[in-house]
């Protein structure tokens, strides 16, 4: 048997794998598994293993020994080992860590309060109609904060409430109530607490970017750009139709407004002839 202070051979196994995984792809990150369950997570380390975005789930040590041996190599790593808390996995891919964090976003659903919890925002309750029949169900939803009443044999919640602030702690009366209300307020999944590609180091906050967005403002921005460009006479590959079309108009306009015959203009022109002489004939009446 191993003596006191050794490591299990096993252990020292794991720690090695890990440190050869890290090491082997340019992005690294750490992932928080806390509050997922066993089934829920093995499903959503499958999708990302399909993806090819592979989760090591192992204890914090195990982590820790293993960024800390891979960060010798790769210096870069270093800040990652402040994000090894509470229950922690990790993430050895290839790819953008902004398309990664879009991804762990969708792993992400509603799930109800049982109280005790910490509000992540406000728990917002509209006014309406409930499925509620009448009965001890107002005393009830008044008991826990809510405007009930009765109208017309149906219970209402005469106006808006927000239940719970965020940063406040669901009472467990209160996170029964929502639970009935069809009210889930907080969110399981996994969550990813940080990430290195190559030599940067991105928080989640960075991470948190509107990617649909982001490609609507470019999507613009590049119309702008082009429109521009046109209007200034740019010339580039992306413009020189644009502005040779725009020529073509413009030339057509003024050989038309000066009466100057060509292939193309011949037509028009005989056009507009035909319909100022019919003007001239219903002036004269001949």
């Amino acid at each position: 048997m191993p003596g006191r202070g050794s490591v299990r051979p096993e252990k020292l196994a794991e720690v090695a794998a890990l440190t050869d995984r890290v090491l082997a792809r340019p992005l690294t990150a750490v992932v928080g598994v806390r509050g997922v369950p066993a089934a829920a997570l093995q499903s959503m380390r499958r999708g990302l293993r399909d993806r090819g975005h592979p989760v090591s789930v192992a204890t914090n040590s195990s982590i820790r020994h293993a960024l800390e041996k891979a960060a010798k190599k790769r210096p870069a790593l270093k800040p990652l080992l402040d994000q090894v808390t509470d229950q922690t996995a990790l993430l050895s891919a290839e790819g953008n860590p902004f398309s990664l964090y879009q991804e762990f976003l969708k792993t992400r659903s509603p799930t109800p309060a049982r109280g005790g919890e910490v509000s992540p925002r406000d728990i917002f309750v509209p006014a309406g109609t409930t499925n509620f029949k009448p009965g001890p169900i107002v005393g009830e939803l008044q008991h826990a904060g809510l405007p009930a009443a009765i109208e017309k044999g149906k219970v209402i919640l005469k106006k808006d409430t927000i239940l719970v602030k965020e940063g406040q702690t669901i009472s467990r009366e209160v996170a029964t109530m929502l639970t009935r209300l069809e009210i889930f307020p907080l969110e399981v999944g996994l969550t990813l607490r940080a990430v290195v590609d190559g030599e940067t180091f991105y928080p989640p906050e960075v991470l948190s970017v509107d990617l649909d967005s982001r490609r609507a403002d470019l999507a613009r921005a590049a119309r702008s750009a082009l429109g521009l460009a046109v209007e200034v006479g740019y010339v580039t590959s992306q413009t020189l139709p644009l502005l040779v079309a725009k020529a073509h108009r413009r030339a057509l306009g003024l050989a038309l407004a000066t009466g100057y015959v060509t292939k193309e203009t011949i037509e028009p022109l005989f056009a507009k002839a035909m319909r100022e002489a019919a003007a001239i004939q219903q002036l004269t009446g001949h």
